[in-house]
């Protein structure tokens, strides 16, 4: 079972280092191509609704089918996905790929915690979320300086072109060593509405909705063009920045695991950790024009105290029956990527019909909306119910 993981878990690094390799490549597909930041916006947005989408069957098949075809054959789909990319000549055929990559990478992470529901008890749940969670960011952190690196030696089509082929190569990995668990009896019934009709998840469902969208819209896309039109980076110091938040997010990922299996008390340690979020998003609305280096130390404690993501997904997932577990968590996972997609979209268009004043103010309005979503979905979660481990 252990190999199997692994080949999950390299999977979900991949997983990460699509959904914020298009901040490095800003600079290069915009003077290639001529795609604008609102355009690209709208890429990373296709991403995310579409492995959004994804969440509805794939929690279904992955009860009834099992992880392994699952996430092994969507995955092969996404590989297709990269290989269009490498091929690009303009927005849509890079939005298209995008969406077949969001498609292909959708069932990783919710492969792996279904297997760890399955396998182990619900009191290390959290923490083996986190620390699959912590491992696959570190493909946002080669999403940065690295995939930098590779763009300048290689160019960016042979680039993709190679991670085509490396993702060809993990789908292959997946179904020749993951091992399905049992199937429960009773897996063949109930649906995603029979959770829905739990009261108990409608708070913490609000919580997955504004816990991970800011800080996975502001790494995915937003530092590229802030930082090239409000500092004049180019693609190297983008990516500098871009790496110290990766890491930042990887180490908060860490951070929240062993602290959710120590105090037990999951709603806690969410509260505190997106009320700092919260506070960082409104420093960065109010110090846009600030220094590079002031913002720059702004996303990164962003990133590490926004990653509550698989402490919330824990504590929905504590209430979910295990006859539906495949369902239980590819719903969470549906509330927590589906609004990332949207707000790519309507940050998007928030960006372009901002009148630039000065350069920061278009991205001080996106900051903004990231802020009070935030806080509204804070305020819901307040009234959530905790189940202490």
């Amino acid at each position: 079972m252990r190999i199997g993981i692994a080949a999950l878990v390299l999977a979900y690094v991949l997983s990460q280092f699509y959904r914020a390799f298009l901040a490095v490549m800003t600079p290069v597909l915009t003077a290639d191509l001529g795609v604008s930041a609102a355009e690209l916006a709208s890429a990373s947005g296709w991403w995310f609704l579409a492995f959004a989408a994804m969440q509805v069957p794939i929690g279904s098949w992955l009860d009834r089918v099992g992880p392994r075809l699952t996430s092994g054959l969507l995955l092969a789909l996404g590989a297709v996905g990269a290989l269009i990319f490498s091929q690009a000549t303009g927005a849509l055929q890079i939005k298209l790929a995008m969406a077949l990559i969001g498609a292909g990478c959708a069932p990783v992470l919710m492969a792996g915690y279904f297997m760890f529901a399955r396998s182990y008890s619900p009191a290390v749940f959290g923490t083996l979320a986190a620390l699959m969670l912590g491992v696959g960011t570190l493909g946002n952190v080669a999403a940065s300086l690295p995939l930098s690196w590779a763009v300048t030696a290689f160019g960016w089509r042979e680039t993709v072109m190679g991670l085509a082929a490396i993702t060809g190569a993990v789908a292959l990995a997946i179904l020749l060593l993951v091992r399905d668990p049992e199937k429960l009896e009773g897996a063949r019934g109930g649906s995603m509405l029979e959770l829905l009709k739990m009261p108990v998840l409608w708070p913490i469902l609000a919580m997955m909705v504004v816990c991970y969208a800011p800080i996975a819209g502001l790494r995915g896309l937003w530092i590229g063009p802030y930082f090239a039109d409000v500092h004049g980076a180019g693609q190297a110091e983008i990516a500098q920045v871009s790496l110290w938040v990766g890491l930042a997010m990887v180490a908060g990922n860490f951070a929240y695991g062993p602290l959710d299996r120590w105090l037990g008390r999951r709603k806690l340690v969410v509260l505190v950790g997106n009320a700092v979020t919260l506070a960082c998003l409104f420093a960065l609305w109010w110090f846009a024009a600030a220094s590079a280096g002031v913002v720059t130390a702004i996303l990164v404690a962003a990133g590490f105290f926004g990653a509550t993501f698989p402490i919330v997904l824990a504590h929905g997932r504590s209430f979910v029956p295990a006859h539906l577990t495949g369902r239980g968590v590819t719903l969470l996972n549906l509330f927590g990527i589906a609004p990332i997609g949207i707000a790519q979209i309507v940050t998007g268009r928030i960006h372009a019909a901002t009148e630039p004043v000065t350069p920061s103010a278009p991205y001080e309005a996106v900051f903004l909306f990231f802020a009070v979503a935030t806080a509204i979905g804070l305020f819901v979660y307040l009234w959530s119910q905790d189940r202490p481990h």
